[in-house]
């Protein structure tokens, strides 16, 4: 099958229909959005951000396909957890069974937000964080990890682990 692009008057049409590309494409354009958005401010209070740093529920659904996606999440790097289909899981962080029951919702999402607010000796990054840190990535300068959307979401999983 032959892939090409043609336009048509102001529409960009691919024809990548069922194509490995189509999901790179996907994930470099939400890339680019999420570098032009700001850091939503956020609140610390004792060890837990309390309130949403959107204001509505992330998706568990969505929280888990970032948690296991190597390119977008990282989590399974160093983390383990109840992901029988995932291969090659991590030994460095706590395993992720029952995070939900060893934490309150603020207390993940700081955790998620900057662990190193909690432990200074933390070599978990800061997926919500992009002042003070050393040795970023070119395409990660200026940008957080992860979308304040995509942090809700993540801790919506993490939520439903209850061991």
């Amino acid at each position: 099958m032959r892939r090409r692009s043609l336009f048509r008057g102001r529409r960009l049409c691919f024809s990548m229909a069922g194509s490995p590309w189509l999901g790179l494409f996907l994930l470099v354009v939400a890339g680019s959005a999420s570098a032009q958005e700001a850091l939503r401010p956020y609140a610390v209070i004792g060890d837990a951000i309390p309130v949403s740093l959107t204001g509505a529920p992330g998706d568990a659904a969505r929280g888990k396909a970032i948690v296991g996606n190597r390119q977008v999440g990282l989590c399974l790097l160093c983390h383990s957890g109840p992901f029988p289909e995932e291969r090659f899981q991590g030994e460095l962080a706590p395993d992720l069974r029952g995070a939900g029951s060893r934490w309150d919702e603020g207390q993940l999402r700081l955790r998620i937000v900057d662990s190193g607010r909690l432990n200074p000796d933390s070599i978990m990054p800061p997926y919500y964080r992009v002042d003070g840190l050393q040795r970023v990535a070119p395409n990660f300068r200026g940008r957080p990890v992860l979308t304040a959307e995509q942090i809700e979401d993540v801790l919506a999983f993490l939520k439903t682990l209850r061991e």
